[in-house]
Order: structure tokens, then C-alpha cells, then sequence
């Protein structure tokens, strides 16, 4: 209780003590028109809000599509290439409605699960031994191959066939790369693609906030798939070819998605493999993942430890990164 006597040396009244204890937030909406908050790297807040709600009252026959575009285009919400960010904005649209902000008109289509409906069609592959030195396989041919479907095909199915975590197709930025001989013959490919949400080890070598993170993870990729053929047997092609698609990576990346990228990670299972290739290239080793997945939130699903492997593309990657 707040007697008579402290009352009134505070200067509050009666009333200002029955509003201050009954006062409570209506909704947790309400809270959101009073500060800003991020979803999807992009900072909300009030207007932005009431931007969405007020198409949404307008316009209550448009598909949830054409609202994406709507909002991308009155934000000029673009990736470094100019194009619209369609897919970002669909994802931030369904994170405001699961928070309660918003509700989205019905779906028009079921969206497909690209990845489990992929059928990775079949190769015919020369399995003829390749048995040479490096210097002796003369001039190679080392190519970015993510607009081709022709080569995205060969690559995959050399990935679905003989890498042991198998392939599912690359979605979001990527590039992909194929290591050839000068007859043609695929020797080698390399995938590029999201950098992990988080990653202890990394982290701390970055010395980023967790703000810095969100905001500039973008600027990071993950080599996701590493494959030299089975038959092929030259000693350091792999770690070559890990070394000359690294010199390019940033620039195909400019050029592809408008924007750098600074900093390259690798998660190698320590169990299966010695990261010789790697180690070779310079990479450099940070420490270990925990063993745990992005989805595992009461840390019951075990996964293979992996050793956490960096290579800065940039001199100043660390003050880039934390900017």
C-alpha cells in the first residue's frame, strides 16, 4: 500500500494511482504500433504496419502474390540486382500474420515442396579412370554453372549419385561450379549457398553483435557440396579447385546477385573426412559445431559433430561484417 504521507511528497493523487495499477497493454498488437521490431533483415515499424493493413482493407481481392509485389515495390525493397525481393517479403507477410499483426487472404494454390518433389533425372556417366598428375591434365576449365539447366542437371545427378549427403537442388542465392578437363570431362563441382543462421565458433571469430549478424549475414556463403568423381585420381585438384573458385567467388556472386560476399564457411564431418583439401587451401579451422540442428529446440536431435572451417575473401572482412 502507498500511504497518504509518500503520496502526496511523489504528488500523485488518487486517480494517478488507480490508473498506474490498472493500467495494461490491450493487445500485444498494441505494443508493435509503439516500437520497431525485424523480420526478414527489414526494420518495421508503425507506418510500415499500417501500410500492410490498409492494402489489405483496399484491395481484399488480391492474391497473396500480388500483395508481395505491392509491398516490394512501394519499399523499392530490391536485392543488389534490382530485382524485386518477392520471396523475402511472402516470408515476412507469414511471420506478421503468425505473430497475430495481420490475416493474409486464403491461400489461392498449395505451394509445392520443391525439394522433396525434385527427381534428379538420370546420367549416363564414363566411368573411365582418370588417373593423372595435375600439371599433366594441362589447361582445366573452371565454370559457374547456375543458369545453365543443362549443366545444373549434370551436376546434380553427380551429387545425388555419388555424394554421400546426397542432393536435393539449391534454393536461394547460389552458385555452382564444375571443375573440367580439356576433353570436357567433369572432373570436380563445387555448390555455394546460405550461410548457417548461427554458428558459436564463427560468430566469435567474426566478432559480431547479433544485430550485425542478421543484418550481414547475407554477406556469407556456405560450400555446401564438394565432389571430385569417383574415378578421377589427381592428387591436389581438390584443393586447387577449392583455391581458384574461391579467387572468383565474390565477384561471380557481384555479378549474379549484386553484392560481395566476404567470408566463405565449410562444415566438415569429422568422423568421415580429415578436411586435407581444405587445409591445403587455407582454410581456416574456428572449432566444432555442437552436434545439434537449427530445429532441434529441446536439444534431443544428435547430428555428427563437424570441425567449422573459414576463408576470408576480404582483408577488412571483420570490419565489413560488423558494420
Amino acid at each position: 500500500m502507498v500511504s497518504r504521507v509518500s503520496r502526496a511528497r511523489a504528488g500523485i493523487g488518487p486517480r494517478k494511482i488507480f490508473r498506474f495499477l490498472c493500467w495494461t497493454p490491450v493487445s500485444s498488437s498494441f505494443i508493435f504500433w509503439l516500437v520497431t521490431f525485424t523480420l526478414q533483415g527489414r526494420e518495421l515499424g508503425p507506418q510500415d504496419l499500417g501500410l500492410i493493413r490498409q492494402l489489405l482493407f483496399e484491395h481484399p481481392d488480391w492474391s497473396r502474390w500480388r500483395l508481395s509485389q505491392a509491398l516490394c515495390q512501394h519499399w523499392n525493397w530490391r536485392n543488389g540486382a534490382g530485382q524485386l525481393k518477392d520471396m523475402a517479403s511472402r516470408a515476412l507477410l507469414l511471420k506478421l500474420q503468425q505473430r497475430g499483426d495481420i490475416q493474409l487472404p486464403p491461400r489461392r494454390q498449395t505451394p509445392a515442396n520443391r525439394m522433396r518433389q525434385t527427381k534428379v533425372a538420370p546420367w549416363v556417366w564414363d566411368g573411365s579412370a582418370i588417373v593423372s598428375t595435375l600439371a599433366a591434365l594441362g589447361w582445366l576449365q573452371v565454370g559457374e554453372v547456375s543458369q545453365s539447366r543443362s549443366e545444373r542437371q549434370q551436376v546434380a545427378a553427380a551429387l545425388s549419385q555419388f555424394h554421400y549427403l546426397g542432393f536435393g537442388g539449391a534454393v536461394g542465392e547460389n552458385l555452382q561450379y564444375t571443375v573440367r578437363d580439356g576433353q570436357g570431362r567433369l572432373l570436380a563441382c563445387l555448390v555455394f549457398g546460405s550461410a548457417a543462421w548461427k554458428c558459436r565458433d564463427r560468430d566469435r571469430f567474426i566478432g559480431w553483435t547479433v544485430a550485425q549478424r542478421k543484418a550481414n549475414l547475407f554477406l556469407l556463403t556456405n560450400n555446401t557440396r564438394f565432389l571430385v568423381l569417383p574415378w578421377v585420381k589427381v592428387p591436389h585438384l581438390a584443393s586447387w579447385a577449392l583455391s581458384t573458385v574461391r579467387r572468383r567467388l565474390s565477384r561471380d556472386w557481384q555479378a549474379k546477385y549484386g553484392h560481395p560476399i566476404h567470408l566463405v564457411e565449410t562444415f566438415v564431418e569429422r568422423d568421415r573426412f580429415r578436411a586435407t583439401a581444405y587445409r591445403a587451401a587455407n582454410w581456416i579451422r574456428v572449432g566444432e559445431t555442437t552436434g545439434r540442428t537449427r530445429q532441434d529446440r529441446f536439444y534431443s536431435l544428435q547430428t555428427p559433430v563437424k570441425d567449422v572451417y573459414l576463408y576470408p575473401l576480404h582483408s577488412k572482412f571483420q570490419q565489413r561484417l560488423c558494420a
